[in-house]
């Protein structure tokens, strides 16, 4: 049995452990508000960006432009967001499981994989399998626009270069706080929304409220060649709002339990403290009845 001693400094090591979790947690609990804020606020701007894709790219030819030309797929380009830190549960894990089962799926079927990474955590798993085309580290802590606009360039860069045939682009989407969920979605080539989609979206909208027909100027063709690049930034600027917003989120959860966890093993360890104290007073009580015995 452990002397009192040792347990004594387990006690205090994990009470200082809780003190740390539980900083921790208050920090992410600060952070998660304005990110969550800040993906929230994006979403609407990303739903109206994607509903005007769709009025324009509806009814238009999949090869119509040079991001929207569908091709055989033999190179298949993957854009993994993770998060830079750890310390948040299994949030990169799913997400880096997701991506690992898609690859073995692509590979067999013949085709070749490239990735690009954006974190820290989906880099470390990948570098050494040799399929990483570009990382782009540290930056999750604090990114801007220009980060998604430089990433979403060299992508479509690769793409129209002829290297990928296909780009999809998986992330952690926020569900909750305490849900958050890999999200697989396609990149390239851009895809028309379908003529039935479209008209679908508008009698839903309809319904919503009044009816509103657009007239572009100048035409739709020249408006969709300087949207597609804005719409790619977008795409990716929104899955790196989403992943940071989660990696605080899961974070907060995750060192929430761990505080927790420290106060149910200080309550076991004090329950051993305890018995170990009153096993070593009835030693000595052992040992002063016996000489007290003896001594008569």
């Amino acid at each position: 049995m452990a002397s009192l001693k040792d347990v004594k400094q387990k006690i205090g090591g994990v009470k200082k452990t809780s003190q740390i979790t539980s900083a921790m947690n208050m920090v992410a609990a600060a952070k998660l508000r304005g990110a969550q804020e800040k993906m929230e606020s994006f979403r609407d701007y990303a739903e109206k960006f994607n509903s005007a894709m769709g009025n324009l790219s509806s009814g238009m030819q999949s090869g119509q432009f040079p991001l929207m030309e569908a091709r055989e797929v033999q190179t298949v380009e993957l854009v993994l967001v993770t998060s830079d830190r750890g310390l948040c549960g299994s949030f990169n894990s799913h997400v880096i499981n997701m991506a690992l089962k898609l690859i073995d799926e692509k590979q067999k079927e013949g085709k070749k994989v490239s990735v690009v990474c954006i974190g820290k955590k989906g880099y470390q798993k990948l570098r050494h399998s040799g399929l990483v085309r570009k990382n782009h580290v540290d930056i999750m802590a604090k990114f801007e626009m220009y980060n998604a606009r430089a990433i979403a360039q060299d992508v479509a860069d690769n793409f129209l270069e002829g290297e990928a045939d296909e780009v999809v682009l998986l992330y952690p989407e926020f569900i909750s706080v305490g849900v958050q969920k890999p999200k697989l979605m396609p990149f390239l080539p851009v895809q028309p929304v379908a003529a039935e989609a479209a008209e679908a979206a508008e009698k839903k909208d309809a319904a919503d409220s009044e009816a509103v027909a657009y007239i572009y100027e100048p035409g739709s063709e020249e408006i969709m060649t300087i949207l597609q690049p804005l719409y790619l930034n977008v795409m990716v600027y929104h899955a790196m709002l989403e992943t940071g917003a989660g990696e605080h989120a899961a974070r907060m959860t995750s060192m929430d339990n761990a505080t927790k966890a420290c106060h149910d093993i200080v309550h076991d360890l004090t329950l051993v403290y305890n018995k170990v104290r009153q096993g070593s007073i009835t030693a000595e009580l052992m040992d002063i009845v016996g000489g007290a015995e003896a001594l008569k």
